[in-house]
C-alpha cells in the first residue's frame, strides 16, 4: 500500500509548517503534492486540476518557500485572476500561508480608488494579486514597475479569455521581463488557452491530476425536468424548506436579470436569508454578500457563473443549477463549488424542454448520466411564462422592432424641424439686429456729430 504524502514530506520551512499547523492542514491534495517540486524547479508550469482541489496553495507553497526576504519596493511575484472577488480570496489565502513571514501582499482591482492603490504600491510590495485591467492601468501610470517580476501566475486563464482580457494579457506580457517563470493553473483547457501557452511558455511542465470533464466522485448529481421559470421557483421553494439538509446553498443562474428576479421571489419566502452577486452590484455589496454567505448569516447565495468562478467557500451543502449551462465546462465549475476538500457534496440541475440538449452534452462530456428525479407532488406546475419563454412574434417588416429588451437604444436622434438650429456663424448678431429692429444710430459717430450741429 502506497504511503500517504504529508506536508512534512515536502521541503517546506518552519514558517510555512507553523502556518499550515494553524490551519489544521496535514495532508496535501494531489495537485499540491505533485506540483510542489515542479513549480519549485523554476520551469514554466501548466497545472490542470478539478476545481476545489487547492490550486492556490499548489502554486503559493513552493513560491513562498523560495521567496527570500527583501526590502526592495518593486514586486517580485505577480498573480493574475479574472475577478475582483478572486483577488480578495487569493490575497486572503496568501496571508494565511505567510502569517509567520515578512512577505508583503497587495490586491488591486477595478471599481475602487486607484490613488489608494498607488499609495499602497509605493510603500513596497513583494506579491501583487490583480485583475488584468487594473494592473495595466497601474503599470501605465509608472507607479507599478514590473521589470522586477520573477514569477507570473495566471489563475483561471480560460475565464480571462472568455471575458475579453486577451488584449490586456498580451499588453502585460510585453512589459514583463522576458526571463521569468510562467505558472498557469486551471480546471479546464480550451483552444485559446492552448494557443496562449504555445506562444508565451517555454517547454512547460504539465501537472495533470484529473482529465478535464471528469466528474468529482464525491458529488451526488441529480436533475429535474421542469416546465418553466415559475415552476422552477416553486420547486426551489419546496426544496429549500428543508433547512437542515439545504443549510448552505449556492444557486447558479444564466444572467443578471434572472438573478434579480429569482432573488425577489426567494426573498419573499425566505426573508433575510438570501443574497445575490453579479457584475451590476457594487463591489462592497458583492463582498458583503459573499462574507455573509461564508459566515452562515445567509444560507442561500444566488450567483452568475463569472462571479462565483473560483470562490472557495467551505461546507456548501448543495449547488443548484437553476438553469442548465450551455457549456459542459461551466457545469463542471458550478458543481465543483460543493464537495470541496473531499467532503460529500450535492448538485441539482433544473432543465426545461429547450435545455435538454445541454443535458445531453454534459453527460457526453462527463461520460456519465445524471440521475433524473420525479417532480414532487407538492410542487405546483405554473402556466405563467416570463418574457424570455413566450413565443416570439416575428415582424419582418417592422423596422422599429426592438429585438433585445435589455439592449440600449440609440443615444442620439434627429431633432424635429422646429427644434433644429441653423449654424449662423459670425453673421448671427446682424440677423438678430435686423429681427429686433435695433436702432441704426447706435454707435454711429457721424450721426451724433450731425445732431450736435
Amino acid at each position: 500500500m502506497e504511503a500517504t504524502t504529508t506536508f512534512h514530506d515536502l521541503n517546506l520551512n518552519t514558517p510555512l509548517y507553523n502556518a499550515l499547523g494553524d490551519l489544521g492542514f496535514e495532508i496535501p491534495t494531489p495537485i499540491q503534492a505533485q506540483a510542489f517540486n515542479v513549480v519549485a524547479s523554476g520551469k514554466d508550469v501548466v497545472g490542470i486540476a478539478q476545481t476545489g482541489t487547492g490550486k492556490t496553495f499548489a502554486y503559493m507553497l513552493p513560491i513562498l518557500r523560495h521567496l527570500k526576504y527583501s526590502q526592495q519596493e518593486n514586486p517580485r511575484i505577480l498573480v493574475l485572476v479574472p475577478t475582483r472577488e478572486l483577488v480578495v480570496q487569493v490575497v486572503d489565502e496568501i496571508g494565511k500561508l505567510a502569517a509567520y513571514t515578512n512577505v508583503r501582499v497587495l490586491g488591486v482591482y477595478g471599481g475602487t480608488n486607484i490613488n489608494t492603490q498607488k499609495q499602497a504600491i509605493a510603500q513596497g510590495q513583494d506579491i501583487i494579486v490583480a485583475t488584468p485591467g487594473r494592473l495595466f492601468d497601474l503599470a501605465l501610470s509608472h507607479v507599478l514597475h514590473l521589470k522586477s517580476i520573477q514569477k507570473l501566475v495566471i489563475d483561471e486563464v480560460d475565464v480571462m479569455l472568455d471575458l475579453g482580457f486577451r488584449h490586456q494579457l498580451l499588453n502585460i506580457f510585453d512589459i514583463l521581463p522576458e526571463r521569468r517563470q510562467n505558472i498557469m493553473f486551471s480546471a479546464t483547457m480550451t483552444e485559446d488557452v492552448d494557443a496562449l501557452i504555445n506562444e508565451f511558455f517555454t517547454k512547460p511542465e504539465w501537472v495533470t491530476v484529473a482529465v478535464s470533464g471528469t466528474p468529482l466522485h464525491n458529488i451526488e448529481q441529480q436533475r429535474y425536468e421542469v416546465a418553466n421559470f415559475y415552476t422552477k421557483v416553486n420547486l426551489l421553494e419546496h426544496l429549500l424548506q428543508d433547512k437542515d439538509a439545504f443549510h448552505r446553498v449556492l444557486i447558479f443562474v444564466a444572467y443578471k436579470k434572472m438573478a434579480d428576479k429569482l432573488f425577489e421571489a426567494l426573498e419573499a419566502h425566505f426573508p433575510d436569508t438570501v443574497c445575490v452577486i453579479h457584475s451590476n452590484k457594487t463591489q462592497n455589496y458583492r463582498l458583503r454578500s459573499i462574507e455573509q454567505f461564508r459566515a452562515g448569516e445567509n444560507r442561500i447565495l444566488i450567483a452568475t457563473d463569472v462571479m462565483a468562478r473560483g470562490l472557495d467557500i467551505e461546507n456548501i451543502s448543495h449547488v443548484i443549477n437553476f438553469d442548465t449551462p450551455k457549456y459542459p465546462e461551466n457545469y463542471m465549475h458550478r458543481i465543483g463549488r460543493t464537495g470541496r476538500a473531499e467532503l460529500e457534496g450535492h448538485a441539482l440541475t433544473f432543465s426545461t424542454e429547450s435545455e435538454q440538449e445541454y443535458i445531453e452534452s454534459i453527460e457526453e462530456y462527463m461520460e456519465k448520466s445524471i440521475a433524473l428525479l420525479e417532480l414532487p407532488e407538492a410542487v405546483e406546475i405554473s402556466k405563467e411564462l416570463i418574457a424570455e419563454e413566450r413565443p416570439q412574434i416575428k415582424e419582418h417588416n417592422n423596422p422599429f422592432k426592438r429585438i433585445d429588451d435589455d439592449s440600449v437604444g440609440p443615444a442620439y436622434h434627429d431633432k424635429i424641424d422646429k427644434n433644429k438650429k441653423e449654424n449662423l456663424g459670425g453673421s448671427y448678431k446682424f440677423k438678430i439686429a435686423a429681427k429686433y429692429k435695433k436702432p441704426k444710430t447706435r454707435g454711429d459717430k457721424n450721426y451724433n456729430k450731425r445732431n450736435k450741429k
